[in-house]
């Protein structure tokens, strides 16, 4: 089924899949795993529904505090997602161009380089682009803009919204139309507060590894349905 209307720019926050390892009695680093593939799996059907520009926020700031052992394991997996040439064959077939957007100097350097190996590998694919948000947090972006506004305050130049937006560490990323959050928890903890001020939202029951094509398609039907007045 065709939509009537779907989102130019749909960002996701992939939740649950500790509680779904756990649940499943399998490692968490299985968890993780699983999830990394879901997404691949995800972003393809996104672009089936015309969706091109898709935003995952693979690791926050905030989970930098949890445990080193289950950091490690998902940081191993990502390495292994960067090297792994099945998985960038699929973003080269879609001819997808990955964005890397965080602060690198909280996530190993190893790792970052890897990720920007990718990046540059992509960059000049135009069927789609998928920002992965990987080290980042709200407070962070915003706070990355308000030392380059104040630096662009010391050298005279005009502070204006548009002037804001290209100072944000996230600034590539157009405002969201809408935001999917797996796992039943309802909130955006931070996540890119500049872009998701008119964003809708939608919130699903199902943890990550668990959520199907057929899910996407009933938040894409709920969107379909909405009336976006932007405070009109």
């Amino acid at each position: 089924m065709k939509f009537l209307s779907v989102p130019n720019s749909l960002a996701l926050i992939p939740d649950g899949n500790r509680r779904w390892a756990k649940a499943h009695s399998f490692s968490i680093l299985d968890g993780y795993s699983l999830g990394v593939k879901k997404f691949i799996d995800f972003s393809e059907w996104c672009k089936d529904y015309g969706i091109r520009n898709l935003s995952v926020w693979a690791l926050s700031s905030e989970n930098l505090r949890r445990h080193s052992g289950e950091l490690n394991a998902l940081f191993s997996i990502y390495r292994r997602v960067c090297k792994d040439k099945g998985i960038i064959g699929r973003l080269e077939e879609n001819n997808v161009k990955v964005n890397i957007i965080g602060n690198r100097e909280i996530i190993p350097k190893d790792l970052y380089a890897m990720l920007k190996v990718v990046e540059t590998r992509t960059e000049n694919n135009t069927g789609g682009v998928i920002n992965m948000l990987i080290g980042y947090g709200g407070k962070d972006d915003m706070m990355y803009a308000a030392r380059n506004m104040a630096d662009m305050a010391k050298r005279g130049e005009e502070i204006t919204e548009s002037a804001f937006q290209g100072s944000l560490m996230s600034s590539s990323i157009p405002n969201i139309d809408f935001i999917i959050r797996t796992s039943g928890e309802q909130r955006l903890s931070g996540f890119m507060p500049w872009q998701t001020g008119y964003s809708e939202l939608y919130f699903s029951k199902k943890l990550w590894p668990d959520f199907t094509r057929k899910d996407l398609y009933y938040a894409l039907a709920d969107y379909d349905k909405r009336e976006r007045r932007f405070g009109k």
